[in-house]
């Protein structure tokens, strides 16, 4: 499990890595609160802790670089938060170098129709703040049918978030690997966000919406095949060129780290923390895909492309 301090000699890659000074005052208290807290642990428990995670209450953020992240945590991805936990410090110490206000949203998502949870969302913070409420999100483990209320979430986000100072568009990752139910039924609205609306809402025109104002990914287990009917569902919702195939589950945050980095211009910053990590070859084979999609906009970006790049779809400027 990874720790808040800066010592990456533990580390089991090939590679070096120190971190810059771009949020060394923020990793400094995030590592000496740890210390006064004792070592890192992820409870199994019976529940989330609902006074956390109710998403009933409305969050916001000043921070210029906010950033959600959700997680489908029905049948086998129940274990996804503990993953996550496990490399939060990483996640957090690599991102917060390049951007040093980011602040982080994270969100469990599970079947309204079957589970007793079926939406758990967190406040934004950074830092060791963050290690408190990704603990309180809880794997249920249930879901019923294939499809899933990403559509809940969608909803929430879209009435519920308020980001009023992001610099560019931020990033909304959903970890995910099936399909959503296609309505969200007001009557789950009302119940699990407190919010009365006039009709049911269509999940995929919410997912619409929400894309205009974050720049939202759907990183998908490697399971099924390109071209099903999940695929299909999310690229109507989102555009298919944001759908990200994981190739290597164990590496799903880095993908997502990955993802951001490259956004941001520090894409080669980004492998070489991996490689203090892992293998040569387990940093070739993450890095391929990243570099292959404009992480704006998810458009192909040609093979020999180098240096300063400028995307011919959305126009972004990328540091290649």
């Amino acid at each position: 499990m990874y720790s808040w301090d800066e010592d990456t000699s533990t580390w089991y890659g090939e590679g070096t890595y120190s971190y810059s000074s771009g949020g060394s005052t923020k990793r400094k208290a995030s590592a000496e609160r740890a210390k006064a807290h004792g070592p890192r642990s992820y409870e199994k428990k019976g529940g989330p802790n609902e006074k956390i995670v109710d998403p009933k209450k409305r969050i916001r953020t000043e921070s210029t670089n906010p950033l959600i992240i959700a997680v489908d945590v029905t049948g086998s991805m129940a274990d996804w938060p503990f993953e996550i936990f496990d490399r939060l410090p990483l996640l957090y110490n690599t991102l917060s170098q390049y951007r040093e206000d980011l602040e982080i949203s994270f969100a469990a998502i599970g079947d309204a129709a079957v589970d007793r949870w079926p939406l758990q969302v967190t406040s934004f913070a950074s830092g060791f703040d963050l290690e408190q409420l990704l603990g309180s999100l809880y794997g249920e483990g249930g879901g019923g049918d294939a499809a899933e209320s990403y559509g809940l979430f969608a909803h929430w986000v879209n009435t519920h978030v308020e980001a009023p100072n992001a610099s560019e568009t931020p990033f909304l990752i959903v970890f995910g690997d099936v399909t959503m139910h296609s309505k969200v039924p007001q009557d789950q609205i009302a119940h699990y966000l407190g919010d009365r609306v006039g009709s049911d809402v269509d999940a995929v025109k919410t997912w619409g919406q929400i894309s205009k104002t974050w720049n939202t990914w759907f990183l998908r287990r490697p399971t099924g095949k390109p071209g099903d009917q999940v695929d299909k569902q999310w690229g109507k919702a989102i555009g298919e060129q944001k759908i990200f195939h994981i190739e290597d589950e164990q590496r799903a945050v880095d993908y997502a780290m990955g993802l951001i980095a490259r956004a941001w211009g520090h894409f080669g910053d980004f492998q070489d923390n991996m490689r203090a990590r892992q293998s040569e070859e387990k940093v070739a084979k993450v890095s391929a895909p990243i570099a292959m999609k404009c992480p704006l906009c998810g458009a192909p970006i040609p093979v020999g492309a180098s240096g300063m790049f400028s995307c011919s779809y959305c126009g972004a400027t990328l540091k290649l």
